[in-house]
């Protein structure tokens, strides 16, 4: 008996060693999203704002330009999947793979072949067990990403929409992300970056009734997309990356209090068990006591006689 409670008590310190860890794990990524949250809601205005520029240039010329023009025979897609370098984050990774092996799937019954970048750790490891072809990938930076991450993971897929699809280049530019609603709630969706639908997104950035300027574009229309196509990819992949760490971090947050209340429980339980071990083991003892002593009793009463 004495050797089972020995067991209780070292389960009960490793799970209260654990409870500790999950605990402290908690307030930090608590911590996090509170600044993380900041740096999405500082960065959503601009990126809106750059999306009803463009949006304006486009309604208001007749430029083909790959920012806003349909290919007329789309061949060639990309996907830009968004995950974390790290777990302990509940389902928000698998999530976001879902997302984008869905997204992919529609793609390619369509007809289209699809070039795959990730971002995260969690993601290239996903496709590299199953080997998957992924075309570029970038990692270390998703806890807190920057604006030059941003430039850097847009930089080549500029330059794959750029080119001609007979030169390796695409058509198309889908972003999948977790989208950061609440901090209980954090969505996996799929938005098509380029080319932009110049109808509904003027349709959600203008306000009802309002009448859309005209301009004139000095020196072309062509020249001022051509400028506004990086800083708009570049801040729609930064606003992303930013909603993404929001939504990794409120969603460990969340599964390290659904672990920390899950020790405390575990613990509770091995404490009544070991008690009930040590109450077992106090009441066998107890019984060898009185049990030797009256066969000393009865010992002592038969040389008596």
């Amino acid at each position: 008996m004495g050797a089972q409670l020995r067991v209780y008590k070292r389960r009960i310190r490793s799970v209260t060693a654990t409870k500790k860890i999950t605990k402290a794990m908690e307030m930090i990524a608590a911590s996090r999203v509170v600044k993380a949250q900041r740096k999405v809601a500082a960065s959503t205005p601009y990126a809106t704002e750059l999306t009803r520029a463009v949006t304006a240039v486009g309604t208001g010329s007749n430029t083909k330009h790959p920012l806003t023009t349909q290919a007329e025979t789309v061949t060639r897609s990309a996907v830009l999947l968004l995950t974390s370098d790290r777990g302990l984050a509940g389902a928000f990774n698998s999530n976001a793979i879902k997302a984008a092996e869905q997204l992919t799937e529609r793609l390619e019954r369509e007809g289209k072949q699809v070039e795959t970048y990730i971002v995260g750790r969690r993601g290239l490891a996903h496709y590299n067990f199953r080997e998957r072809k992924v075309a570029e990938s970038w990692a270390g930076f998703t806890d807190e990403p920057t604006y030059a991450d941003a430039k850097k993971v847009a930089a080549p897929l500029i330059e794959a929409i750029e080119k001609e699809t007979a030169d390796g280049g695409v058509d198309e530019l889908h972003i999948v992300f977790t989208e950061f609603v609440s901090m209980m709630t954090q969505t996996a969706l799929g938005d098509r970056l380029l080319p932009l639908s110049l109808e509904e997104v003027a349709k959600e950035a203008a306000p009802k009734g309002e009448i859309l300027p005209l301009y004139d574009f000095e020196p072309t229309a062509e020249d001022v997309l051509d400028a506004l196509l990086p800083r708009y990819v570049e801040s729609r992949i930064y606003n992303a990356l930013l909603q993404s760490a929001a939504s990794k971090h409120a969603a460990t947050r969340r599964a390290m209090k659904s672990a920390t209340d899950n020790a405390g429980e575990l613990i509770e339980s091995l404490s009544r068990l070991a008690n009930a071990a040590r109450q077992a083991e106090i009441t066998q003892e107890i019984s060898e006591i009185v049990g030797g002593s009256a066969a000393l009793a009865d010992a002592s009463a038969g040389s008596d006689r």
